[in-house]
């Protein structure tokens, strides 16, 4: 009976042994809200504070900007925000110096703030010029002397 009750228990044992929960990685989710006044940066503040996991939440209310920093979901954040009652989305601009073409129509936004564009994947592919047309504008090009034998 000895040896048969401590092999039940060492059983047990390796039964309730958890594995260790991946823990999150921290992150920083940045959020376009549409905030009036002091008492909507309260709110969104107070709501988002709340959250479990979040280490830090800073509010801008000139750039309508909310950054959260914590063992976070960008989605469960967007949602937070949500509950609010206030216009959420994804922070939607990029810094001006990183896009290729910041006046290109769909990359430009008049309500974005100073120094920001807004965020647009395929702006660099719709203003590239393929080999074929680089070539072509480069045989006729008035700083090669050479480019043209013909004229």
């Amino acid at each position: 009976m000895g040896i048969v009750a401590t092999l039940e228990y060492l059983c047990e044992l390796l039964r309730s042994v958890k594995k260790p929960k991946r823990r999150k990685q921290l992150q920083t989710v940045s959020l376009k809200v549409r905030m009036d006044c002091e008492g909507c940066k309260y709110k969104v503040k107070k709501k988002l504070s709340s959250m479990k996991g979040v280490k830090s939440v800073e509010v801008d209310l000139k750039q309508q900007k909310v950054t959260v920093t914590g063992y976070v979901e960008p989605s469960r954040v967007l949602r937070r925000a949500e509950s609010t009652k206030k216009r959420c989305e994804i922070w939607p601009y990029v810094p001006y110096n990183s896009v290729a073409y910041p006046y290109v129509a769909p990359s430009y936004d008049r309500r974005a703030p100073p120094g920001y564009v807004r965020r647009v994947e395929n702006t660099a592919n719709t203003a590239t010029m393929s080999t074929l047309e680089e070539k072509l504008a480069t045989f006729f090009s008035d700083d090669n002397p050479n480019a043209c034998s013909i004229m």
